[in-house]
């Protein structure tokens, strides 16, 4: 069964549901290019591998007290020295994380002429992922590869641009001979994802890729239905006047 709502689903962005859907949507998108692009092309699907500390912290093994050889303290009670616990604590760890985007290649020489990034919540909040994410968005900027980002996230800090608008959702499309300009569908939770145009190479026509129906898609595939819970509040929550909205559809 598709998914019950028109545009973006919400329910998708809760973080024990993102990871999977993320995942089958970035192989459904290359799926889908596939389909559209001559065999001039080919689309790869990449990724990029940093570590992230557990609680954004770079810190190890520094415990809640310290404790020290000093003199032992006394109970002015009963003239017995004070036996120190141990306390249970955690260190944090770095955890390797891996996010997959797509590269649009040209067969002949191996170019990248498209990168097709779907943006990930550590990428929209401050740590290691946007860090990375940020260094690795300047470069493809400063090339001649064109970028489109697709953000189905309302959590987080949206990714740096002049003019935009507020809006739930955002599709980029960067173009390497027009920058720094660029194009930028916003949208929100009650409108269909809009389809948008993959710059090629220069001159050739501009297949439109059509998210709407892969989400719709990757949905059902999935069974996503069965991980969900409709009768729990959505996580980011909708706000008050979306929430209404969502209460007048039926879910399931």
């Amino acid at each position: 069964m598709p998914s019950p709502f028109p545009g973006m689903n919400p329910y998708l962005e809760n973080s024990e549901i993102w990871s999977e859907f993320h995942s089958r949507m970035i192989v459904a998108v290359a799926d889908a290019l596939d389909d559209c692009l001559s065999r001039d092309y080919r689309v790869a699907v990449e990724k990029r591998v940093y570590l992230s500390e557990a609680g954004e912290s770079i810190l190890v093994g520094i415990p809640d007290v310290s404790v020290t050889a000093a003199t032992p303290k006394t109970n002015p009670d009963t003239n017995l020295a004070t036996v120190v616990q141990p306390l249970n604590i955690e260190i944090p760890i770095a955890q390797e994380v891996q996010e997959r985007f797509l590269e649009i290649r040209e067969v002949t020489t191996g170019r990248v002429i498209t990168t097709i990034e779907l943006l990930s919540a550590k990428n929209k909040r401050s740590g290691e992922g946007r860090i990375a994410y940020l260094q690795k968005r300047q470069k493809i900027l400063t090339s001649a590869t064109h970028l489109i980002e697709i953000d189905l996230l309302r959590g987080g800090e949206p990714l740096p641009m002049i003019g935009k608008v507020a809006s739930d959702y955002r599709i980029l499309i960067s173009r390497s001979p027009q920058r720094p300009k660029a194009q930028l569908y916003a949208f929100n939770l009650r409108q269909p994802i809009p389809a948008f145009p993959i710059p090629l190479r220069e001159g050739e026509a501009e297949p439109l890729l059509e998210l709407q129906p892969l989400l719709h898609c990757v949905y059902d595939r999935a069974r996503l239905e069965l991980a969900i819970n409709y009768n729990l509040p959505c996580s980011p929550k909708l706000l008050i006047e979306d929430e209404a909205w969502l209460q007048s559809l039926t879910l399931l």
